[in-house]
């Protein structure tokens, strides 16, 4: 799937109407939806405990909390997401200090449109490098749960048939060869024989 093709979900916690109207116009409805608009934090971590969004805009600060710690804990609990938190520029070069360890991307008010949308994509980038994280892993947890699966398998070859270790493996693995199968599905055959 190309860049282009790829549309994010956004949640924007801000309580500037003018934020969300200059936000709204420059986030192009092709790539980005839903948007999603609450205006605190404990309306945020509500959405947030309802579904996953691709990207956070933080507006700070908000009326029920300034809106670093929420940044964070997005970051840091949430797979996939991307954030970035709005700060006036005379609190930038501390609050950086406290968020860019964690991954939130950061963004002085006032700013412009263009430094809006390279922050945005920065945010595409970002997300799209998540995405292939995410990809690796779920990968690794699929070689995983198959070697798990071989090898209760092979000990059942072991008990039930009498195999050593070398050849309960090599039994797997031709079998799978010679029925154009995954060891997984050989595996799981031999097990649910087993305990049927």
């Amino acid at each position: 799937m190309s860049l282009r093709e790829h549309i994010y979900s956004v949640l924007i916690v801000s309580s500037s109407q003018v934020l969300n109207n200059s936000v709204t116009s420059v986030l192009p409805e092709s790539k980005c939806s839903p948007v999603i608009f609450v205006n605190s934090v404990s309306e945020a971590k509500r959405k947030l405990s309802e579904r996953q969004f691709d990207f956070v805009i933080v507006n700070t600060p908000l009326p029920d909390d300034f809106g670093t710690g929420f940044a964070i804990d997005t970051c840091s609990n949430s797979k996939g997401t991307v954030v970035l938190l709005l700060v006036k520029s005379e609190l930038y070069g501390d609050i950086y200090e406290k968020a860019a360890e964690y991954g939130v991307f950061l963004l002085e008010k006032p700013m412009s449109k263009s430094a809006f949308i390279t922050a945005v994509n920065w945010m595409v980038s970002a997300r799209e490098r998540l995405r292939k994280a995410e990809i690796k892993t779920l990968s690794v947890e699929e070689k995983m749960e198959e070697i798990r699966l071989v090898n209760r398998a092979k000990w059942m070859l072991i008990d039930g048939r009498g195999m050593d270790e070398p050849s309960a493996h090599r039994y797997i693995e031709k079998q799978a060869m010679d029925r154009c199968v995954s060891k997984s599905e050989i595996a799981l055959e031999i097990i649910n024989n087993k305990t049927d």
